[in-house]
This record gives C-alpha cells, structure tokens and sequence, in this order.
C-alpha cells in the first residue's frame, strides 16, 4: 500500500507551520500490508495474518516526516531443528523519520517516490530487525537425522548416529597399527 503525503505537506504549508512544535501537521492512516510472503537472503516466509495497521504520520519540518505505529504479523517460519513450520507473531513498532530533501536522498528515498511512501519497503526492514534468532516448534525439538533426513520428532529412525570423538582418533590409529 501506498500513502500519498503531499496533502499532509500543503496543509502543512497552508497554516504556515514550520519545523517547531507548535501546531505541527499530523495524520494517522490505517494501512494494510500487501506482502503475502516475506522473502530475504535466507527465505520465504509466509504471512499468515496481516491485520491492518495504524500509522501515524507527523510532518516535521520542510520536507520532513516522523512515521510511528504498532505492527502486529503472524508469520509461518521453518523450525531451526526439524523444519516444520511454526506460526510465530512478530510485533514491532516502528520510529522513523523521513528527509523528502533531494540532497539527503539516501536510505529515506528508497521508501518514497515523490511525496508516496510505499509501505511494505517501510516495514521490509522492521520486520526483518523483528524476526526471532532462533525458531524452535518446541523446547524439545528433537530435529533431523543426519544421514537419512527423518523427523524424529514423528518417527525414530534406525540409523547409526555414533560419532567418535575426533580427540581419540590418534588412539584408534595406535591400536589400528598394532593390530596388523
């Protein structure tokens, strides 16, 4: 979605508001999220729920805006051990200021064409900062076999899961050697 700002910038400009506090331009909009995959370097997640959202747009200055707002999304993420989905919901808030001025088009511009700010590039990086560092479907996710894939968390499998001790190699070498 998309929120056009040049109507909060001519009010702005209309009441002859400048960049102090006082009697500055704000508007909230109810926005809704577009995305229906959240897609990066490490994969796709699907979004699940996506319930409107309020944001809060505050002119600030010539050319300048705070936007502020709770997001709330459910999204479905792999588990770390056994790669089942897991609806997990990621919350956050988002504090952000935006320069329109054509000298500071940096980070801000990439959000914004003109006085539009499109909002799923507005949330892309919050959610991204949002995502947990781990995702487990419980605490005691027993994850993937190694050698055939199995989730042990459904079935066992019958595979040899012993793995020597790579300190003792030099040991199994010595004895090796002395039975030939």
């Amino acid at each position: 979605m998309n929120i056009d700002l040049s109507e909060l910038f001519q009010n702005n400009v209309r009441h002859n508001r400048n960049s102090d506090n006082a009697g500055t331009v704000s508007k909230s909009y109810m926005i809704a999220i577009d995305m229906d995959t959240f897609d990066f370097k490490l994969g796709s997640y699907r979004i699940k729920e996506k319930p409107p959202a309020e944001l809060k747009v505050t002119v600030c200055g010539r050319n300048k805006v705070h936007i502020e707002g709770d997001v709330s999304l459910v999204l479905a993420i792999p588990c770390d051990r056994c790669l089942e989905p897991v609806d997990r919901a990621v919350n956050f808030r988002v504090d952000t200021d935006v320069d329109f001025d054509t000298e500071n088009s940096g980070d801000d511009m990439s959000i914004a064409e003109g006085y539009v700010i499109d909002t799923d590039k507005l949330l892309y990086s919050e959610i991204l900062m949002a995502l947990p560092m781990k995702n487990l479907c419980s605490e005691d996710c027993r994850g993937i076999c190694r050698k055939c894939g199995t989730n042990l968390n459904r079935q066992p499998c019958d595979c040899d899961t012993f793995v020597p001790d790579p300190r003792m190699s030099v040991i199994k070498d010595i004895f090796s050697n002395f039975s030939k």
